[in-house]
Protein backbone atom coordinates (compact mmCIF):
# COMPACT_ATOMS: atom_id res chain seq x y z
CA UNK A 1 0.00 0.00 0.00
CA UNK A 2 0.73 3.49 -0.63
CA UNK A 3 1.31 6.50 1.63
CA UNK A 4 0.82 10.07 0.72
CA UNK A 5 2.03 12.86 3.11
CA UNK A 6 0.93 16.24 1.99
CA UNK A 7 2.07 19.39 3.37
CA UNK A 8 -0.46 22.05 2.73
CA UNK A 9 1.24 25.39 3.94
CA UNK A 10 2.64 27.77 1.50
CA UNK A 11 4.51 29.42 3.74
CA UNK A 12 8.51 29.05 3.38
CA UNK A 13 9.35 28.35 7.09
CA UNK A 14 6.50 26.27 8.24
CA UNK A 15 5.83 24.39 11.27
CA UNK A 16 3.29 21.91 9.76
CA UNK A 17 5.86 21.18 6.92
CA UNK A 18 8.01 19.83 9.58
CA UNK A 19 6.34 17.70 11.00
CA UNK A 20 4.95 16.54 7.85
CA UNK A 21 8.40 15.56 6.66
CA UNK A 22 8.56 14.06 10.01
CA UNK A 23 5.60 12.13 8.82
CA UNK A 24 7.02 10.47 5.98
CA UNK A 25 10.37 10.15 7.46
CA UNK A 26 8.62 7.78 9.57
CA UNK A 27 6.66 6.25 6.83
CA UNK A 28 9.78 5.18 4.95
CA UNK A 29 12.06 4.31 8.03
CA UNK A 30 9.08 1.50 8.37
CA UNK A 31 9.45 0.13 5.28
CA UNK A 32 6.66 1.40 4.23
CA UNK A 33 6.15 2.89 0.15
CA UNK A 34 5.14 6.71 0.66
CA UNK A 35 5.49 9.76 -1.19
CA UNK A 36 5.89 13.26 0.52
CA UNK A 37 4.02 16.20 -1.81
CA UNK A 38 4.14 20.06 -0.71
CA UNK A 39 1.50 22.12 -2.61
CA UNK A 40 4.25 24.87 -3.18
CA UNK A 41 5.57 22.58 -5.90
CA UNK A 42 2.65 21.61 -7.09
CA UNK A 43 0.13 25.08 -6.98
CA UNK A 44 -3.67 24.68 -7.62
CA UNK A 45 -5.76 27.44 -9.06
CA UNK A 46 -8.94 28.50 -6.33
CA UNK A 47 -11.66 26.64 -6.70
CA UNK A 48 -14.03 28.87 -8.60
CA UNK A 49 -16.73 25.57 -9.06
CA UNK A 50 -16.15 25.81 -12.86
CA UNK A 51 -12.70 26.15 -15.41
CA UNK A 52 -10.45 25.48 -12.49
CA UNK A 53 -11.16 21.90 -12.08
CA UNK A 54 -9.19 21.70 -15.99
CA UNK A 55 -6.02 22.86 -14.19
CA UNK A 56 -3.37 20.16 -14.97
CA UNK A 57 -2.24 20.42 -11.36
CA UNK A 58 -6.00 19.61 -10.64
CA UNK A 59 -5.45 15.87 -12.35
CA UNK A 60 -2.05 15.44 -10.73
CA UNK A 61 -3.38 15.86 -7.11
CA UNK A 62 -6.25 13.61 -7.94
CA UNK A 63 -4.03 10.70 -9.10
CA UNK A 64 -1.67 10.73 -6.47
CA UNK A 65 -5.13 11.04 -3.99
CA UNK A 66 -6.36 7.95 -5.69
CA UNK A 67 -3.64 6.06 -5.49
CA UNK A 68 -3.08 6.36 -1.74
CA UNK A 69 -4.11 3.89 0.44
CA UNK A 70 -3.77 6.70 3.46
CA UNK A 71 -2.86 9.99 3.68
CA UNK A 72 -1.47 12.54 6.44
CA UNK A 73 -2.17 16.46 5.51
CA UNK A 74 0.44 18.97 7.42
CA UNK A 75 -1.79 21.83 8.44
CA UNK A 76 -0.94 24.70 9.21
CA UNK A 77 -3.62 26.68 11.53
CA UNK A 78 -4.32 30.48 10.85
CA UNK A 79 -6.90 32.67 12.68
CA UNK A 80 -8.52 29.45 14.31
CA UNK A 81 -8.66 27.67 11.15
CA UNK A 82 -6.87 25.60 8.74
CA UNK A 83 -5.43 27.43 5.66
CA UNK A 84 -7.68 27.92 2.78
CA UNK A 85 -5.55 25.70 0.51
CA UNK A 86 -6.08 22.58 2.32
CA UNK A 87 -9.98 22.83 1.79
CA UNK A 88 -9.08 24.64 -1.74
CA UNK A 89 -6.84 21.09 -2.05
CA UNK A 90 -10.41 18.87 -1.29
CA UNK A 91 -12.59 21.19 -3.35
CA UNK A 92 -10.70 20.40 -6.59
CA UNK A 93 -10.15 16.76 -6.33
CA UNK A 94 -13.44 15.90 -5.13
CA UNK A 95 -14.23 12.05 -5.42
CA UNK A 96 -10.04 11.43 -5.45
CA UNK A 97 -10.38 11.48 -1.38
CA UNK A 98 -13.29 8.43 -1.29
CA UNK A 99 -12.62 5.61 1.37
CA UNK A 100 -8.79 6.70 2.20
CA UNK A 101 -7.71 6.67 5.56
CA UNK A 102 -6.72 10.48 6.55
CA UNK A 103 -5.08 12.00 9.51
CA UNK A 104 -3.80 15.14 10.58
CA UNK A 105 -0.80 17.34 11.86
CA UNK A 106 -1.36 20.51 12.53
CA UNK A 107 0.42 23.46 13.47
CA UNK A 108 -0.75 26.78 15.41
CA UNK A 109 0.56 29.82 17.06
CA UNK A 110 -1.09 28.84 20.30
CA UNK A 111 -3.13 26.24 21.98
CA UNK A 112 -6.67 27.74 21.58
CA UNK A 113 -7.13 26.56 18.06
CA UNK A 114 -7.16 23.03 18.72
CA UNK A 115 -10.43 21.80 17.06
CA UNK A 116 -9.77 23.89 14.24
CA UNK A 117 -9.56 20.38 12.00
CA UNK A 118 -12.77 19.13 13.17
CA UNK A 119 -14.79 21.00 9.82
CA UNK A 120 -12.11 19.15 7.39
CA UNK A 121 -12.15 15.83 9.32
CA UNK A 122 -16.84 16.02 9.11
CA UNK A 123 -16.25 16.70 5.00
CA UNK A 124 -14.27 14.09 4.34
CA UNK A 125 -16.14 11.64 6.43
CA UNK A 126 -19.21 12.92 5.04
CA UNK A 127 -18.78 13.57 1.70
CA UNK A 128 -16.34 11.26 1.08
CA UNK A 129 -16.35 7.98 3.33
CA UNK A 130 -13.09 8.98 4.92
CA UNK A 131 -11.84 7.27 7.72
CA UNK A 132 -10.27 9.84 10.00
CA UNK A 133 -7.64 8.77 12.69
CA UNK A 134 -8.97 9.34 15.83
CA UNK A 135 -5.94 10.92 17.20
CA UNK A 136 -4.09 13.99 15.28
CA UNK A 137 -1.05 16.00 16.10
CA UNK A 138 -1.42 19.45 17.77
CA UNK A 139 1.65 21.58 17.91
CA UNK A 140 2.37 25.61 18.83
CA UNK A 141 5.13 27.43 18.08
CA UNK A 142 6.81 26.53 21.56
CA UNK A 143 7.30 23.05 20.14
CA UNK A 144 9.36 24.38 17.62
CA UNK A 145 13.27 25.93 17.77
CA UNK A 146 14.36 27.19 14.16
CA UNK A 147 13.36 24.94 11.46
CA UNK A 148 13.25 21.96 13.97
CA UNK A 149 10.76 20.14 16.04
CA UNK A 150 12.18 20.96 19.60
CA UNK A 151 9.45 18.56 21.79
CA UNK A 152 10.13 15.32 21.48
CA UNK A 153 6.95 14.59 22.41
CA UNK A 154 5.68 15.83 19.62
CA UNK A 155 8.23 14.18 17.61
CA UNK A 156 7.09 10.90 19.05
CA UNK A 157 3.26 12.07 18.65
CA UNK A 158 4.45 12.58 14.81
CA UNK A 159 5.82 9.23 14.30
CA UNK A 160 2.60 7.22 16.51
CA UNK A 161 0.16 9.31 13.78
CA UNK A 162 2.08 7.47 11.16
CA UNK A 163 2.07 4.31 12.65
CA UNK A 164 -1.62 4.45 13.34
CA UNK A 165 -2.36 5.34 9.38
CA UNK A 166 -1.19 2.01 8.61
CA UNK A 167 -3.26 0.59 11.02
CA UNK A 168 -6.31 2.53 9.96
CA UNK A 169 -5.48 2.02 5.86
CA UNK A 170 -4.80 -1.17 6.54
CA UNK A 171 -8.34 -1.94 8.28
CA UNK A 172 -10.16 -0.67 5.28
CA UNK A 173 -8.70 -3.01 2.09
Amino acid sequence: MKYLVISCSLKGASRSRLMARKAFEALEAAGHQAEFLDLRDHPLPLCDGDQAYNDPQVEFWKGRISGAGGILLGLPVYNYDINAASKNLVELTGRSWEGKAVGFLCAAGGQASYMSVMNLACDLMLDFRCLIVPRFVYATKHDFSGEAISNPDITARVEELAGALVKVSRALE
